[in-house]
């Protein structure tokens, strides 16, 4: 059973940062993009940021770019979203998934159940 199981979320105040984890199980995601999402109350589902299979490349929305960083480490079959400079809009549930299309993430086989970051003002 493929598993992508989310850690590292919590309550941060803003301008503080958060590093979160994904951790594959199940199948190896090594050859793979992989992405973060978020989904605020209300929201639809907001495009985070992708990583390339190599780890070489990367894309992130907008709203992240320059603050949020995503990286990987294919031996251990886990992916990272460091978030720096929070603020209250970054508050939402975020997604990991892998084996996802190119640029943007526009389609993704596999998903996590999301780990929860509240930045508080």
């Amino acid at each position: 059973q493929v598993q992508l199981v989310e850690s590292g979320g919590g309550l941060v105040q803003a301008g503080g940062s958060l590093r979160l984890s994904c951790a594959a199980s199940g199948r190896t995601f090594s050859n793979d993009a992989m992405g973060w999402f978020r989904q605020a109350p209300g929201k639809e589902r907001e495009f985070v940021g992708t990583i390339s299979w190599s780890g070489q490349t990367t894309w992130y929305g907008d709203s992240v770019k320059g603050r949020f960083t995503i990286s990987r480490d294919r031996a251990k079959n886990t992916v990272y979203l460091q978030m720096n400079s929070l603020k209250p809009e970054d508050t939402a549930v975020y997604y990991c998934a892998g084996d996802c299309s190119l640029p943007y993430g526009s389609s993704c086989n596999h998903w996590g159940q999301g780990t929860q970051v509240t930045v508080s003002s």
